[in-house]
């Protein structure tokens, strides 16, 4: 088994112990990713959607970064604060997807970090590990 820790500077840097991902083998495992703009480590304005395209565009980066892009994501996990902020998000989630429709889960939680609104982790397949 070999396992390697993924970081981008296109994604924000951890704000705790952890990392960006984790590649073991084949598959990669990020961390939730949340609407912080990797630039300034501030959270985007605006609402669910507005949050929602900010965290796929880091979910993309940290792809990226391990070789990969959403077209290879198999599962995602997706926290939001509000589940009436569901549609608008999966609108935003359909959009990045496209065809390439992984499993999900999608739970409302209590609270997420930094007050977001939305939150999404994957677990991705490496085309060339």
């Amino acid at each position: 088994m070999s396992k390697r820790v993924i970081s981008t500077p296109h994604a924000p840097a951890a704000i705790g112990p952890y990392s960006q991902a984790i590649a073991v083998d084949n598959l990669l495992f990020t961390a939730g990713q949340i609407a912080l703009d990797p630039a300034t480590m501030t959270i985007v304005p605006g609402d669910v959607a507005a949050q929602s395209e900010q965290v796929m565009k880091n979910l993309a980066a940290v792809c990226d970064a391990a070789g990969a892009t959403l077209q290879d994501v198999v599962k995602t996990t997706v926290f939001l604060q509000e589940m009436s902020d569901f549609q608008a998000m999966n609108e935003v989630y359909a959009r990045h997807f496209g065809e390439n429709r992984p499993a999900r889960s999608t739970v409302a939680v209590r609270g997420l970090p930094r007050d977001v609104r939305v939150e999404i982790e994957a677990i991705v397949r490496l085309p060339n590990a």
